[in-house]
This record gives C-alpha cells, structure tokens and sequence, in this order.
C-alpha cells in the first residue's frame, strides 16, 4: 500500500477555545427584526431562533455528543487528493455484508448514531444476525471531518467514484450501498460506477427525477402527483438555487454567525421532517440536530458544503444510463419517490411507504429504516 493510500485512526477532539468562541458568538448575535403575524411564511421566525440559539449556547452538551460520536470508529484517508474521513463499524458477526451509507446536505455522520448499531449487531437489538453489515459512513469531501474541498469539479459521480476506491481500499469487493438526500444520487451512481461490486442500492426519499414527458403523469395517484407537485414548488427550492449558483457569498454569513448556521440548517429540518410534527424538535431529537450544526461549524465546511450544489447543477434532473443493479426505496411522509419515474433509470426490487417519518428517516424513525434496509437486501446478500 503507497503511503497516499494509508488509512487513519481518527478521533473528534475540538479544542475548548473553540467551543468557548461559539458560546461567545451566540451570546453577542444581533438579531433581525420580524412581521408580526406572518409565523414561517418568510423563514424561521426570530422568537423560535432565539430559543433554539440560547439552548445551543447553555444547554446542548457538545463534549457529550463529541464522545457518542467518538463511540463509533473513525477514519481518514486520502483519495483523488482528497481528505476523506469515515466511521467503520464492523460487525461482530463475520458473514456480514459490507454497506456504505451516505448522508447529504445540511447532515453529516451525526445522523447515523441511531442506525449504526443495529445495521452492525441486529442480535444486540433484537434482530436477526444474519440481517448484520459492516458499516462505512464517509463524510461527503467538502461536509464535516472529511473538511473543505480545495478544487473544483467535486460533484456527486466524483464522490461516487471516490467511495468505489474507499471500499476497494478496505478490502470490500462486494457491498451495498445506501442514502437518503445526496446519498439518494450518489448511492445509485455509485452502482453504476461499480457495478460488479455493489449488490443492491437502497435510498429513502427519491429516485430519479421526473422528465418533461407529460404521459409520466398519466394514471398516477393523487398521492403519487402530489408529491411530484414538490418539484414545482420555487417557495421550497431557494436554498438550492443560492448555494448552486452563489455558495461563496452566503458563506460569509454562515461561517462567521453560528446563528446564520443555525437558522440555515433548522429550517430545512422544518420543512423537511415528517410534516405531522409543527416543530423540528417534535420529529427529531434536539441534541442531535445540533450536533450536526455544530459538525458544520466546528469544521468550517459552511462554503464548501454548499459548492456540492454549484458543482453538481448541470446534472440536476439529466438522464443517467439504466442501471440492472438491484434498487430498493423507501419513501417517507414528504419525499418525493414515485416508482413508475424510478423504473425509467433503475431496475426497482423493492418499493415501501411510510404513514410516518420524513426527510431525515435515520434520526426520525429509525427503526423503519433499519427494518427496511435488512428487508431489501435479505435476498441480495
């Protein structure tokens, strides 16, 4: 193995100075003034941000989620003259298949803590061993400890590539893939990079983007165009347009105002969480929410995160080469899956829906994620 190739231990350890700073910075925002009466029709209101930013500042225990992350092993190594950090969770059980899961943006290995160990010991949760994998949760190049990116053209089939050489390098030649959000396009990517590799792809949200055929639309349910419906929606979609086409210029903000992250990232878990719930923190736990803040601000990858979308834009919705690899898909309330779209481009094994959960389905109902993944690729292993 060539030194560029070596594989890293590597534990989280912010400095205290840094957590002092961040307490600083909050207790010093200057806050915006508001409309009365207009709740989250303009963005998230100043009331619910001061709440959120006084509990992050006095009441969240960084050190505590630092050491529940710390609990799962974790790596870095270079690939394709990128640092890439990664938690490897083998299993105790030696059959086990090997499953690389992918987060997106505004998440980060955080969002794993409640899956990886049932994915890695099912027996020690009440499953099945035989359900067991190896886990490999790689932080996307430019998110979180994997740090910022430091040249252009890192889009979603570069990091699919990179996560094909990353398995290669610990010794996986067969494995699985999952993700949800980008992991939802870089997973079934990843299939068509290796395909001889991956035995199944599993996503939950969406697979594949509907075309400009209007026969796609015939004899779809109500259920089925309404979520379609999702893909019109511009009041939805403004975040994606300023971090596709200015990411640097939003940068400045976020990166020097731990309330303009905050506010950033709390309003998709708004709008993207199970729309049951009025409140981020009624369909996700709060402490873990800001744990994956704070990942994107003690890293400093605020710009850099958001290039993911600048970089990928031209393929937004491009048709991409059928894949025969195996694909399962979990849609939960608000995702926009429907499986007639997702068959044009993907052979689709395995279809379920949800009544509950979200955009965000490993922290928010995680026990129906884990018993969907071990359902969709029981027959594949």
């Amino acid at each position: 193995m060539h030194d560029n190739e070596s594989i890293h231990p590597y534990r989280i350890d912010i400095p205290q100075a840094q957590l002092d700073d961040l307490h600083r910075r909050l207790a010093a925002t200057r806050w915006p003034d508001e409309l009365p009466g207009v709740g989250w029709s303009y963005g998230i209101p100043v009331g619910y941000m001061k709440k959120l930013a006084e509990y992050w500042r006095t009441g969240f225990d960084w050190r505590a989620a630092e050491a529940r992350l710390n609990a799962f092993p974790q790596f870095t190594t270079r690939i394709d003259g990128q640092n890439i950090h990664f938690v490897h969770a083998r299993s105790p059980e030696p059959d086990a298949l090997p499953l690389i899961i992918t987060h997106g943006w505004p998440g980060s290995v955080a969002e794993f803590m409640k899956v990886i160990g049932p994915l890695t010991d099912p027996a020690a949760h009440g499953g099945d061993p035989a359900d067991a994998f190896h886990v490999v949760a790689p932080s996307i190049p430019g998110f979180g400890f994997s740090g910022p990116t430091t040249e252009t053209g890192w889009n979603l089939e570069r990091v699919s590539r990179a996560w094909a050489e990353l398995m290669d390098r610990l010794g996986y030649p067969r494995y699985g893939a999952q993700g949800g959000d980008s992991g939802s396009v870089i997973s079934p990517l990843l299939g068509r990079v290796a395909p001889d590799n991956v035995v199944g792809v599993h996503v939950n949200g969406m697979l594949g983007f509907p075309g400009g055929d209007p026969a796609e639309f015939e004899g779809l349910t109500p259920a089925e165009l309404a979520r379609l419906g999702q893909f019109q929606d511009q009041d939805r979609a403004g975040y994606a347009i300023m971090q596709a086409t200015r990411p640097q210029t939003l940068a400045f903000g976020l990166h020097d105002s731990p309330a303009g992250q905050l506010a950033w990232i709390a309003e998709k878990f708004k709008e993207w969480t199970d729309p049951a719930c009025d409140l981020p923190e009624d369909a996700v736990d709060l402490d873990q929410l800001l744990t994956d803040v704070s990942i994107y601000w003690f890293t400093e990858t605020a710009a850099s995160s958001a290039r993911l979308y600048k970089e990928g834009q031209q393929s937004w919705g491009a048709k991409v080469a059928y894949s025969a690899v195996p694909h399962g898909v979990a849609v939960f309330p608000g995702d926009g899956g429907v499986r007639r779209i997702a068959e044009r481009e993907h052979h689709v094994t395995h279809w379920s829906e949800f009544p509950r959960g979200g955009h965000f389905a490993a922290m928010e109902a995680p026990d129906l994620l884990i018993e969907d993944v071990r359902t969709f690729f029981r027959p594949l292993r």
